[in-house]
């Protein structure tokens, strides 16, 4: 999509971008092959990261070592972004594990019964643990008890022990820290022990099928943008959003509306474009050097990159599913019209 709307403009300063897929298998090994055969078998002019943060970190390595720009969208730990070269395209901003805790506590305290206790559940996958633990030290900082903090193996699919631990806890609040199905998993073990979390926030799940199960009613999650206001009267978005669904729909995905995972796609792409038309050059040098010293207007809005790790200001937010769809919550400006946070 982002491809064709480059090259409809001529491309990066005339030349042509290609779309070639290349599968990663989101292992970092093959990623580190992946990227070096590009750099020096292929000898593409610029590269992109790949998403997730254990295959980000793997290609930083090497485009570090070939002094290469590489722009991602999905490293979760933002101190691990160490190569002055690289950057982000989604604003998570440099301290994730301490802005994005309090965000949630946040709307937490903004209910009419404030949660007084949590349960903090999440997977060993490195970026969901480094935030699970900085929801710990956030609660603990501001009077929530942790009654119950407990990590499962990346991968874990049987929830049933930890079901009970959890419904045996009971507390005001579940904090789930997990990836792709793992929330619908966690919810359908609960409600088999005839458990529902009075309010249940989740990472990294699969948006479609937690937001569209009965179990994910009032489930919150993090986001950085969702097709409805104020985010549409962004330049561009409402176009990229119905390009994004009808592609989607035509794919046959199961959830074709567009979302902070897709948002940050887009986001790489307006970010190199930026480089490479404010640089005027495909000189990786003079790429990195423009963005460093100036913002990038994109889908998230205005980002910068001047600040540690070469974030900007963190804007996390919190979406809600209410009647099979993701609202917004949280901040409350960044609501749309008749849109509130529910509680239990």
């Amino acid at each position: 999509m982002m491809v064709e709307e480059i090259n409809g403009r001529n491309g990066f300063l005339g030349r042509p971008v290609e779309y070639v897929l290349l599968d990663d298998q989101s292992k970092p090994d093959v990623a580190r092959s992946l990227y070096e055969k590009l750099i020096t078998v292929d000898k593409v002019d610029l590269i992109q990261g790949p998403y997730a943060t254990a295959p980000i970190l793997a290609a930083m390595g090497v485009a570090q070592r070939y002094g290469k720009v590489i722009i991602q969208s999905s490293m979760g730990i933002p101190k691990l972004q160490t190569y002055e070269m690289a950057f982000p395209a989604t604003p998570f901003g440099p301290n994730p594990e301490q802005t994005y805790p309090n965000v949630i506590l946040d709307a937490m305290a903004s209910l009419p019964t404030p949660p007084k206790t949590i349960v903090i559940l999440t997977s060993k996958f490195p970026s969901a643990q480094f935030m699970a633990q900085g929801m710990r030290t956030q609660s603990e900082k501001r009077g929530v008890k942790v009654l119950l903090y407990l990590e499962y193996e990346s991968g874990n699919r049987d929830f049933g022990a930890i079901a009970a631990r959890v419904k045996e806890a009971n507390a005001d609040f579940l904090w789930v820290g997990s990836l792709g199905l793992e929330s619908n998993q966690v919810l359908e073990a609960l409600r088999k022990l005839d458990y529902t979390p009075k309010n249940h926030f989740h990472l990294y799940p699969a948006p479609g099928p937690l937001a569209l199960s009965p179990d994910g009613k009032n489930a919150l999650c993090s986001t950085f943008l969702e097709p409805a206001e104020p985010f549409m009267s962004r330049p561009g978005v409402a176009r990229q959003a119905a390009a994004y669904k009808e592609r989607a729909t035509k794919a046959n995905l199961p959830y074709a509306i567009i979302d902070a995972q897709a948002a940050g796609m887009i986001s790489e792409w307006q970010i190199l474009e930026a480089g490479v038309n404010g640089a005027k050059s495909l000189d990786d040098k003079a790429i990195a050097a423009f963005l460093k010293k100036n913002t990038v207007d994109t889908i998230y809005g205005t980002l910068r990159f001047d600040g540690p790790y070469n974030h900007g200001n963190a804007e996390q937010l919190i979406k809600q599913a209410q009647g099979g769809q993701w609202k917004v919550v949280w901040p409350t400006k960044y609501a749309a019209p008749g849109v509130k946070l529910i509680g239990s």
